[in-house]
């Protein structure tokens, strides 16, 4: 079988369903789960097209609900195609696009049908679609809604894009306002200026020097205000990207209380730590910061308590131009990490060690993310009348990571040369292989997704 083949029956001796691995066959009919046999060996008719993957792994595409597209309007650092194609040689079979850094931001209704416009016939996997809150366009959200939009992301600070400005505590107390009783959810950018004493000035090529502008209580501040709306007003609120462990327990003490509130953390803080950022390598730099392996610790205990629900890329990309390689000037940097495409691999490779199970993984990087966006009645999980979106891979398999394997537009990794476990075989979207073994599908394949909340 090839990229752009149907896939009728698929048959493995470890598929992930139910409560955990065992021998199956996937039977797929009109791009849904049909049926799931434990069966692995019996008579399967007469099914035209039928995938045998001997002893490799399969299990959910991976949902991730936190990805930078930038399409249209900053194409040169992304695009739909480029973006789609890597989360697809990465398993990843839905991802849900960011509402900034395209010009214009989906922070309207006129925009959001720009943004679908540019999407139509790009997309390799199926794609959602977050709105914006910015200042003064709180009148848009309910048609948004309406619309189809997943949610809602607001920032708390500067974003980094002009079009995208952040709120006041009063632009939030209007859009809570509009949301509420519609079951929709805004994410925030936790992180908000503060008074910081002035010290002396700091070798801005150090890495060290950047995480000192951005210390842990920009985000404890910032998440006590969303604790504080989020329970003032019943609106499910998200934090996006927590980097620092810190604020574990003031998260914990909201939900406790009654807040409907969850949290996602990233690849790049579960794998790098400021300790090992070599002077001027600005292809560390993200907002918030890159913290301290202790603190890294702390947030894969946290994962495991479940107080974490969930681990996506943040998938921010950029030219090499912006990243300022040539000075190393963390200050001038723009800050975004990509890792689309190796999400999967990246989390195994640690989870593997620290006692995560493959339950784990589907729970972490494909069930709660869909539950975020309001996919779980057909993404994230193996069962009949969901989408046969399907992740075939080996978890035992290392690999090194090589510019030439990346497939995002901008090569720019803090992740070259490192050494991964669990490489991706194929991904399969609503039962058609759209990758498989570096070869893509002749032509996109994914769907726009209309969110019904």
């Amino acid at each position: 079988m090839k990229p752009l083949s149907p896939v009728t029956v698929l048959r493995s001796q470890r598929v992930f369903w139910g409560t955990g691995i065992q021998p199956a066959l996937i039977i797929i009919k009109d791009g849904k789960i049909l049926e799931i046999l434990s069966d692995c060996d019996q008579n399967i008719g007469d099914a035209s097209e039928v995938l045998d993957v001997g002893c490799l792994l399969v299990m959910p595409g991976l949902v991730d609900s936190h990805v930078h597209v930038n399409e249209p309007g900053r194409t040169a650092w992304e695009g739909f195609q480029t973006a789609t194609r890597a989360a697809a040689a990465g398993g990843v079979t839905t991802i849900v696009d960011m509402p900034l850094n395209s010009i214009p931001p989906t922070t309207t209704l006129s925009n959001f049908q720009t943004k679908m416009q540019a999407a139509t016939g790009q997309c390799f996997v199926d794609t959602a679609f977050w709105g914006g809150v910015i200042p003064n366009n709180q009148s848009e959200l309910r048609p948004l809604i309406q619309a189809g939009i997943a949610g809602f992301k607001c920032f708390l600070i500067q974003s980094g894009v002009d079009e995208f400005p952040h709120v006041t505590k009063s632009d939030l107390h209007t859009a809570m306002a509009q949301l509420q009783g519609t079951g929709s959810v805004l994410l925030f950018h936790a992180e908000t200026e503060i008074q910081q004493q002035n010290e002396e000035e700091e070798d801005p090529c150090e890495y060290a020097s950047f995480l000192n502008s951005r210390p842990d209580v920009m985000e404890l501040e910032a998440i006590l205000t969303v604790t504080q709306l989020c329970l003032q007003y019943q609106v499910r609120c998200h934090i996006v990207h927590l980097s620092s462990a810190k604020a574990i327990e003031l998260i914990q003490s909201a939900r406790q209380a009654g807040a409907p509130l969850t949290v996602e953390t990233t690849h790049h803080y579960l794998t790098l730590s400021a300790e090992h950022i070599p002077q001027g390598a600005t292809q560390f730099k993200c907002c918030p910061p890159i913290r301290t392996q202790a603190n890294q610790d702390q947030l894969w205990s946290a994962l495991k308590a479940g107080q974490i629900d969930m681990v996506v890329s943040d998938h921010s990309p950029c030219t090499e131009e912006l990243k300022r390689l040539d000075s190393g000037d963390f200050t001038q940097a723009w800050g975004g990490i990509s890792s689309l495409q190796f999400g999967l691999s990246l989390f195994w490779t640690t989870a593997r060690q620290k006692g995560f199970s493959v339950a784990d993984v589907v729970r972490i990087l494909c069930q709660k993310p869909a539950e975020l966006c309001h996919l779980d009645n057909q993404k994230g999980s193996l069962l009949p009348g969901y989408d046969a979106d399907l992740v075939i891979w080996d978890p035992d398999k290392e690999f090194e990571l090589n510019e030439d394997d990346i497939h995002h537009k901008n090569k720019l990794s803090p992740y070259l040369g490192f050494r991964l476990h669990g490489q991706v075989f194929a991904t399969i979207v609503r039962g058609q292989i759209v990758y498989m073994q570096g070869t893509f599908s002749p032509q996109p394949l994914g769907k726009l997704l209309l969110v019904k909340q």
